[in-house]
This record gives C-alpha cells, structure tokens and sequence, in this order.
C-alpha cells in the first residue's frame, strides 16, 4: 500500500469525506496533519504550494483536495495510486 498523507482541520467536512473514502479504500494507516493544531505543518503546507484543506499525498503524488481524489476515484485512477 502507498503512503497517504493528509493535511486538515478538525472541523473541515471535506477532510472528513476524503478520510472515509480513503478508508473505504482500504487505507488504515492514513497520516493526518492537522494544520489546525501546528501553525508550523501550515507553514509547510504553504511552502508546498497549498493554502486551503484537505491536501492529499499519494506517496510523493499530490492529488490535491477531496473533489480530485474523488475525480480519480471516479476514473478509476485512485486504485492503482493506492496499490503501488
């Protein structure tokens, strides 16, 4: 399985969404950031290029928010992303 990492809040329903898929995918071991609670993770968001959450990281891969992981999903592209 690839390594997911996510940066989020603890009050965002688009993180929550992108969690469930992911664990509908079967991924237990989910990285979780909460920017909310490190301004410093937010900072390195930043500096990544992002500003708004959830930003998701398949391995290395950004995918970007809920709405691109669930476009990937749709297209059949997440699996393969997921099963590296």
């Amino acid at each position: 399985m690839a390594k997911v990492t996510m940066y989020s809040t603890g009050t965002c329903p688009y993180c929550d969404r992108a969690e469930r898929l992911l664990q509908h995918k079967g991924i237990t071991d989910l990285v979780k950031i909460r920017v909310d609670l490190d301004p410093s993770q937010r900072q390195v968001m930043v500096e990544r290029g992002q500003r708004t959450v959830p930003q998701i990281y398949i391995d290395d891969f950004h995918v970007g928010g809920f709405d691109d992981l669930a476009a990937l999903d749709r297209a059949g592209k997440l699996d393969p992303l997921l099963n590296k």
